[in-house]
């Protein structure tokens, strides 16, 4: 299983990715542009010393991302998701890819992601925070696979 972050804008929600990567032995990818510099002060401290410890590969677009990914279906986290988190089937393999903070994920995403999900929150709620999304559905998707 791994996590992938689309055009994330947000440098603390990366450095916490980072540190959730890390600490559950999963791959981050990063697909570029970010909409901040890696050296951001930000982001090294919400990562702290957990940055060495994870794998994070930089993509320099979505193409890249594409071509470079690896095996596994594409599973984007999305509030226009069709299969609520719950009713969802992970395998080991699966990439769990997350959309810009401000703009979530173009048309383009949507269309080339294997399924669609959604994390139920209740009505009136905007949406949660990226790294939290990424947390509660990596959860879940080790939880399945035993990973």
């Amino acid at each position: 299983m791994r996590l992938a972050l689309f055009q994330p804008a947000i440098p603390q929600n990366v450095g916490a990715c980072i540190r959730l990567g890390a600490c559950f032995g999963v791959e981050l990818h990063i697909v570029e542009p970010a909409g901040f510099r890696f050296d951001d002060r930000a982001m090294k401290r919400a990562a702290l010393d957990y940055g060495p410890l994870g794998h994070m590969t930089r993509h320099a677009g979505w193409d890249e991302f594409q071509r470079d990914r690896g095996p596994g279906r594409l599973i984007l986290f999305t509030t226009r998701g069709a299969t609520p988190l719950g009713d969802f089937v992970f395998r080991p393999d699966d990439v769990l890819l997350f959309g810009s903070e401000p703009a979530g994920a173009p048309d383009f995403v949507h269309a080339a992601a294997d399924a669609r999900v959604v994390i139920p929150i209740r009505p009136g709620a905007r949406s949660l925070n990226l790294a939290v999304s990424a947390g509660i559905a990596l959860w879940e998707g080790l939880r399945q696979t035993r990973s």
